[in-house]
């Protein structure tokens, strides 16, 4: 996914399904400079991570 991508998706009112290793996420921030987005699985919000936006893919 292109980090332009990932922004909308953040910003958007819609529910897009994103995943990141083939389980689903919610992109909680965007970091363009760096190519990443924090994300959490949407079965477990606690788990937050920093992935590269490339892995991410829209469902």
């Amino acid at each position: 996914m292109e980090s332009q991508r990932a922004k909308a998706i953040r910003q958007s009112q819609d529910l897009i399904k994103v995943t990141y290793q083939g389980n689903p996420v919610y992109i909680q921030e965007v970091d363009e400079q760096n190519g990443t987005a924090q994300v959490y699985a949407l079965e477990n919000p606690e788990s937050k991570q920093q992935v590269s936006i490339e892995q991410l893919h829209e469902s």
